[in-house]
């Protein structure tokens, strides 16, 4: 009985390891907190964008860190209006980097999508028409992976994309597996990613 549970411990401790590595790719996470020249990995890109949708303003900060500590000159906001009576979720994310000091003529917004392939989509666009050829992308760490799948589909070749994921937010920590809610959202992003492998996304 004890190898039973020994067993299942460690199997256990194996899907929420797995998981949480799988989920939350982070390409700067040999870096460290400002940009580094001599490190290919850890250099400075054109753009940081991040994504609303579950803890937007967690999102929203970690991008302005990482402006503020040097890793781009500009900062792409996307996500349409969560309540269509009010700002867009872009518009939002702006409000809080002007407060925070960022300059208004390094924010670029995008407020039409509503999906994660939409966000790819309609930045890729204005990846296009800025000249912008590297970012790093930001979202929640349980949303990481399949966002960057989407990013990287979209552009293909043509842009670096470096990921990096909120490690904490209202909705994910490294302690998720101790609530349903963190099962709930590690589990349906897990099938997400299945299906954007099997040809669909969203």
């Amino acid at each position: 009985m004890i190898r039973g549970l020994l067993g299942a411990a460690l199997a256990a401790a194996i899907i929420i390891g797995g998981l949480s590595i799988y989920l939350a790719p982070d390409g700067l996470k040999s870096c460290g907190e400002e940009p580094d020249p001599s490190k290919f990995d850890c250099q400075q890109v054109d753009a940081i964008v991040a994504i609303s949708g579950g803890d937007t303003s967690a999102r929203t900060q970690q991008a302005i860190d990482l402006y503020q500590n040097g890793w781009a000159n500009k900062l792409i906001f996307s996500g349409a209006a969560a309540d269509k009576t009010g700002p867009s979720n872009a518009e939002a994310m702006r409000r809080q980097a002007l407060a925070a000091g960022v300059s208004e003529t390094n924010i670029i917004i995008e407020e039409t999508s509503e999906t994660t392939k939409q966000n790819a989509a309609n930045t890729h666009d204005l990846f296009a028409r800025n000249d912008i050829k590297s970012v790093i992308l930001v979202t929640s760490g349980y949303h990481q992976r399949r966002a960057g799948l989407e990013f990287g589909e979209r552009a293909g070749t043509q842009i670096r994309l470096v990921n990096h994921p909120v490690s904490t937010d209202n909705q994910w920590s490294p302690w998720w597996w101790l609530t349903p809610g963190g099962w709930y959202l590690a589990l349906s992003e897990f099938t997400k990613i299945m299906v954007f492998y099997m040809g669909g996304s969203r």
